[in-house]
């Protein structure tokens, strides 16, 4: 099994959109994909992880300006229930051609629904493009507040970016201070769903993206399906992403294969371990149907 998944091609990228740039975590690839599908027509509307109530912690929203995906961009470490929307997408704004942004869990939530759309009639084939985040574990918002307040001393509301690297967690606050903890400690402090996780770089994305295996400032990116390739050779052809080979980028492809095994080879023995004790993979019990799953 290829723990990368099927892709097409993988490059380093990032966005030559400075506004994009300023606002994004990495290399603005998301906003910026989406930005150059909603001008050419390919959607309609995206569906994506904008601002809440409460500092950092998300809301899903559907942006139909690139104002809009904007004002998503950046990384919240904490879910986002950006499926919620999918019918009021097309329901309640009438968009048509949807994109969809998620980390992989929710990329294979997507391709479950478009397969079986109990639920989500005529809803199926409006879902245009699927863009799709590195991940390794997430966390709940009352996690993220103690992991911020409590270990790296620092308000909610006076950080400016979060940060995931290096075995660190990285706080950035709007006074230039900077805290960070190591990722150890962050164990403890994962949602139990991502312990059953064997997908580390969303395999079922037209498009995936995440900074590990690319310098800083870069991201990683998997062009997937033929959609994904379409939509990619299009933004690089409109001038919209410099671009370097992944053989001549540090750290380069081999790390992103070692996470990805990493969290493959560890939660396929938890998956193991609920089978010995009558759980199915997704914590139901044998005999019972779980009232999530399409049967």
């Amino acid at each position: 099994m290829d723990v990368l998944g099927n892709y097409k091609s993988v490059i380093a990228a990032r966005s030559t959109d400075r506004d994009i740039l300023k606002k994004s975590q990495d290399g603005g690839i998301i906003t910026t994909l989406f930005a150059y599908a909603l001008e050419e027509g390919i959607i309609d509307g995206a569906i994506v992880a904008g601002p809440g109530d409460e500092p950092w912690k998300p809301e899903p929203m559907v942006a139909t300006t690139k104002a809009e995906l904007l004002a998503a961009a950046g990384t919240r470490y904490t879910i986002s229930p950006n499926l919620a929307l999918i019918k009021e997408a097309t329901r309640s704004y009438g968009l048509d051609r949807v994109g969809i942004v998620g980390v992989p869990c929710q990329v294979q939530a997507v391709r479950k629904a478009q397969l079986y759309p109990i639920g989500l009639r005529d809803v199926d084939d409006k879902i245009a493009l699927v863009l799709g985040i590195f991940c390794m574990e997430n966390l709940s918002y009352q996690a993220l507040e103690a992991i911020v307040e409590d270990h790296c001393n620092q308000k909610m509301e006076s950080v400016r970016k979060m940060d995931i690297g290096k075995g660190k967690f990285t706080v950035y606050t709007e006074r230039g201070a900077v805290s960070q903890m190591p990722l150890k400690l962050i164990h403890k402090y994962v949602q139990p769903g991502c312990h059953v996780c064997l997908d580390y770089v969303a395999n079922l994305a037209d498009i995936s993206s995440g900074s590990v295996g690319s310098p800083d400032g870069w991201s990683t990116v998997f062009v997937r399906s033929t959609k994904g390739n379409t939509v990619w050779d299009g933004a690089i052809k409109a001038g919209l992403f410099e671009t370097k080979p992944m053989d001549q980028v540090k750290p380069g492809l081999d790390t992103v294969k070692k996470l990805a095994t990493d969290k493959i080879t560890k939660n396929q023995k938890n998956v193991d371990a609920r089978k010995t004790v009558g759980l199915k993979g997704d914590g139901t019990p044998k005999g019972l149907r779980n009232p999530y799953e399409s049967p």
